[in-house]
């Protein structure tokens, strides 16, 4: 029988306390081999909180670690090197900007959420983040992600948005 614990961990630093240790005790693995693992995994994700699952099989105590990614919000975040995203009235009016990321960094963001986007190719992947990016305050290589999405459907990126 296999017994599925969820948790969500700061990348690369979960302990076998709580909450994965008290969760995974009962349950006859080492703690420490899990949370050694979930680090290994979630090395990538250093000061962000990653979804993660622990599969026991409650028979050979055998585990297996799977690890989601963190929302495209916390990642542009991550990237931008700030707290949080511009909030409220300021921020859907376009008034409040927070930070301005390249399209590069876009890209790399859709790369590590390829998995889990609703886009089926890497143009319109780019163009659901830099969506987020609007909500959020972000502008992209100095301009409005609305204008960059313009200019993404004129194709004056084609050759940076290549599947």
């Amino acid at each position: 029988m296999k017994i599925t614990i969820q948790s969500l961990v700061e990348g690369g630093k979960a302990t076998p306390g709580p909450p994965l240790g008290p969760a995974l005790g009962p349950l006859g693995v080492n703690a420490k081999q899990v949370v050694d693992e979930i680090n290994k995994k979630t090395k990538d994700f250093e000061g962000l909180r990653v979804p993660v699952s622990v599969v026991v099989d409650s028979t050979t105590k055998k585990f297996e670690i799977v690890v989601g990614t963190p929302p495209v919000s916390a990642l542009i975040v991550k990237e931008l090197g700030v707290e949080k995203g511009a909030k409220g009235e300021a921020n859907v009016q376009g008034k409040e900007t927070i930070g301005n990321i390249s399209l590069d960094q876009i890209i790399k963001i859709v790369q590590m959420k390829k998995d889990v986007l609703l886009s089926k190719n890497l143009k319109s992947a780019v163009k659901e983040v830099l969506g987020t990016c609007l909500s959020m305050g972000v502008t992209c290589e100095g301009k409005s992600p609305k204008e960059i999405i313009k200019e993404i459907n004129k194709g004056l990126y084609d050759d940076k948005l290549k599947d």
